[in-house]
């Protein structure tokens, strides 16, 4: 009995216990539900400003208002573009003054350290020391120090003061001299890029084979040999390429035409209107070779529309002088046997239908004759003499003639 009694004294106070432990734990949860509150209100404090910076947000598409045209904001842009470039200007002055010998002194001076500091492979540390002068001296001239250090001595301009009253004329001949201005300084930019594109796309395949042998030996140069050789073999040769050898060529430029390899690379780059120009002229040679053979060799011309695009086989049964009027030896010439596809625009018409004819179009030793696709009305055709033609030009409504008109007119 005694035992059964202590048995059960213990259940009574094991259960109790239990009960405390799981109230304790219950009260557990909420302290750590707020202690992962802290810990993240902390973290967030500490570093969500940063968190926030990484966030992906959509782009936003501003459209930039365009400003009317204005004659004096044109010639304030002009005049600060002038401003803005003119350390640059004077930069490449300074350059080319060392270059050309212009102070025998300095371009000495500079020659021996350049030699010097690239011998001993200093070449970096002094461009770098070189900037540090240049940066300290702009802070020192920022400063209200009178500092002015160049080698080609510089020519002070007037500054026009900005006109309040301007006439008409002078506003406009304003307008022309800046837009004059600017459309030099765009196609000198439209030069330069349209030549670097050509080098790079194989324009002229003579000269960016060069650069592509080249660029191959720098490469194999690069694999088997260390770069302070091949840095000390480029500084040696730029050295004396700037200093040395550029001013023998500007002083002999029969020598610069001859061995300048980069002189006459770029020279030789067409542009874009060039390559343009060239492609006229050789089409326009091909075709008075062409006519040339077929006036030797007599041999009519059997082509269709469909081969060649502009001619046309005429179906009417009339002969030739009959349809035109004209004598018997009033024939086509062999390069337009069978005519050219054409339009005829008459400007003192007002009907559509009389406006413009579509024809076919023929040339003889004497007249310039045109045939109208309309049958059944002579009147719709046209003879001209070659002695009335005064002057033969390109304009805009040539579009609407076909592509043939324009191989027709450049024999012209």
């Amino acid at each position: 009995m005694t035992e059964l009694v202590k048995a059960r004294s213990e259940e009574f106070v094991v259960q109790p216990a239990s009960r405390g432990q799981s109230q304790n734990n219950g009260a557990d949860k909420p302290r750590r539900q707020t202690m992962c509150s802290r810990v993240q209100k902390w973290f967030y404090d500490r570093f969500g400003e940063y968190i926030e910076d990484f966030r992906f947000q959509p782009e936003e598409n501003t459209v930039e208002t365009e400003e009317p045209l204005s004659a004096r904001r044109l010639t304030e842009n002009m005049r600060r573009l002038k401003r803005g470039a003119k350390p640059v200007t004077n930069f490449v002055k300074n350059l080319s003054a060392l270059s050309d010998w212009h102070s025998v002194y300095t371009s000495a001076i500079a020659f021996i350290i350049y030699m010097y500091a690239v011998w001993h492979g200093w070449a970096i540390p002094m461009f770098l020391f070189l900037a540090i002068l240049r940066l300290s001296l702009n802070y020192l001239i920022a400063r209200g120090w009178r500092i002015q250090w160049c080698i080609v001595p510089q020519v002070s301009e007037p500054i026009e003061p900005p006109k309040e009253d301007l006439t008409v004329s002078e506003k406009f001949q304003l307008v022309l001299d800046v837009a004059q201005k600017a459309q030099n300084l765009f196609g000198k930019m439209s030069d330069i890029l349209e030549k670097i594109k050509n080098l790079f796309m194989w324009v002229q395949p003579e000269i960016t084979q060069k650069l592509y042998v080249c660029l191959w030996a720098a490469f194999i140069a690069s694999c088997f040999f260390p770069y302070r050789l091949i840095g000390l073999c480029i500084g040696l040769y730029a050295g004396i390429k700037f200093f040395l050898i550029d001013f023998v060529f500007k002083r002999c430029p029969r020598l610069r035409d001859k061995y300048d390899t980069p002189y006459i690379i770029w020279t030789n780059l067409p542009t874009d209107p060039q390559l343009k120009e060239r492609t006229n002229v050789t089409a326009s040679r091909r075709m008075q070779s062409v006519s040339r053979t077929n006036v030797t060799t007599g041999a009519p011309q059997t082509t269709s529309r469909d081969d060649e695009g502009g001619r046309y086989h005429s179906t009417k049964k009339s002969s030739f002088h009959e349809i035109f009027s004209l004598p018997e030896t009033e024939r086509p010439l062999p390069a337009c046997d069978t005519g050219w596809r054409c339009c005829l625009i008459n400007r003192d018409r007002k009907m559509p239908t009389d406006y413009i004819r579509n024809g076919v179009l023929y040339v003889t030793e004497n007249f310039l004759c045109f045939e109208s696709s309309k049958s059944g009305s002579s009147k719709r055709n046209k003879v001209i003499k070659l002695t009335d033609i005064t002057d033969v030009q390109k304009v805009l409504l040539l579009i609407l003639c076909g592509p043939m008109i324009l191989t027709l007119l450049n024999p012209f």
